[in-house]
């Protein structure tokens, strides 16, 4: 494979597709295969919709074997394009990756940044070793800032995506009780996600690091790192952090109010202020991005339906984020509260205890009522039917929830994005 002929294809093309259902015109086809799929037997199809060249690993039939480009490894292929692609433009490429709050604290950079340089970001949640490469690959000519988004399930999976990467910045949101089936528990959630701050140390990179989190004080102490929090000691003081519910934040003397809920989006909030602060971004500007950012896709929404206010944090649920969801409903002055919560998933053989765990954490939050629903959360049923509502599936949800006294009620919605639980809202 001659990765500089095919870079140079690239730059011609209009963009990179994997799927031949969003073929651009003119765009770089790269045909992928997996346990359910076989990219290269859709070759000509993308040929057909528009693909100026396919990049395959097979022999594929084709009418138009100039514009085919055989590779061993379609994946590698890709990956190793978008590395090439990265060093070709001198811009800091920060990486991000943590087991709650990626998404968000991703989007609040870019909103921060933005305001001075042409940034671009990962789109949504593809951040995995397919989406990381995307992200890469939409860097041009006017790119000054570059936000890469790492997601794993496993151990060395960010340290591949770091090899792609190059990020000269890291910053890591958190360890948490995620993908712990995948980890193999909680140190393997700290060491796989710790590759970041591995790379970062090997490679003289930078880390931005929360001194309010003990283990990435612990992990950081080798690196050259910029701290943000409530320490004197910190490069960047947090002042102030509040919530009822929207999240208010201080620094520099300023108050900036946010459209956030939560007081855990304190700290992504102020990751975002730390890297502002360090690219010479105004305070003002800081202010401005973060009080513009509105947050979407069932991630932190507060959505107002008759007389109830619905907190929908359904994108994605783990029993850390569930813990903070459950303790921030739980400090709300609110009269009536309730809370919808679905099943977790990827616990492995956690995934029992940590069901009864959140359900326990859940009916000592002072909520008039609390529905569980799910398999997971089912298998509990017996033990606390007395004292909270258990249901199969969302169905049996949708049939057995009381809908006749559910007016004036603050309710939380959240769940694993399997569960889908924005279909209550109907």
């Amino acid at each position: 494979m001659n990765l500089e002929s095919i870079h140079n294809k690239y730059i011609s093309s209009s963009g990179v597709t994997t799927d031949t259902r969003n073929i651009m015109p003119n765009s770089m086809f790269f045909a992928l295969t997996g346990e359910h799929f076989n990219g290269n037997l859709f070759a000509q199809q993308a040929l057909d919709a528009g693909a100026a060249f396919c990049v395959v690993d097979q022999e594929v039939e084709t009418n138009a074997p100039e514009k085919i480009i055989r590779v061993n490894d379609t994946l590698e292929a890709l990956q190793q394009l978008a590395n090439y692609h990265r060093n070709q433009f001198d811009i800091p490429v920060i990486g991000l990756t943590g087991s709650n709050g990626k998404t968000t604290t991703k989007e609040l950079i870019h909103a921060v940044l933005s305001q001075k340089f042409n940034t671009i970001a990962t789109i949504g949640n593809l951040n995995n070793h397919i989406g990381v490469p995307l992200t890469l690959l939409r860097i041009n000519k006017d790119t000054e800032v570059a936000i890469v988004e790492m997601g794993a399930n496993h151990q060395k999976e960010i340290e591949l995506l770091c090899e792609i990467a190059n990020p000269d910045y890291g910053y890591i949101t958190n360890f948490g009780k995620a993908h712990l089936e995948g980890f193999g528990g909680v140190e393997g959630v700290i060491k796989g996600k710790s590759e970041l701050y591995a790379y970062l140390l090997q490679n003289h990179k930078t880390a931005f690091i929360n001194l309010n989190d003990p283990i990435q004080k612990e992990k950081s102490q080798n690196l050259k790192h910029l701290s943000f929090g409530a320490d004197a000691a910190a490069d960047v003081v947090i002042e102030q952090v509040e919530a009822d519910p929207f999240v208010r934040v201080g620094f520099h003397n300023l108050i900036v109010q946010s459209q956030l809920i939560g007081i855990y989006n304190s700290n992504n909030m102020a990751a975002a202020i730390t890297m502002g602060i360090h690219f010479g971004v105004a305070d003002a500007d800081i202010k401005k991005g973060l009080e513009n950012y509105i947050p979407q896709n069932n991630r932190s929404q507060i959505i107002n339906r008759g007389s109830n206010k619905i907190i929908k944090d359904a994108y994605n649920a783990n029993p850390s984020s569930m813990e903070v969801a459950l303790n921030n409903i739980k400090q709300l002055e609110d009269a009536h509260k309730i809370a919808v919560l679905g099943d977790m998933f990827e616990l492995g053989t956690d995934s029992a205890a940590e069901h009864k765990n959140i359900i326990e954490l859940a009916l000592s939050s002072q909520l008039e009522g609390v529905y569980f629903v799910g398999t997971h959360f089912f298998e509990h049923a017996a033990a606390y039917e007395e004292r909270a509502h258990f249901f199969n599936s969302i169905e049996d949800l949708k049939t057995g929830l009381q809908l006749d006294g559910l007016e004036n009620k603050t309710i939380l919605i959240k769940g694993s994005r399997g569960m889908a639980l924005e279909r209550l809202l109907e």
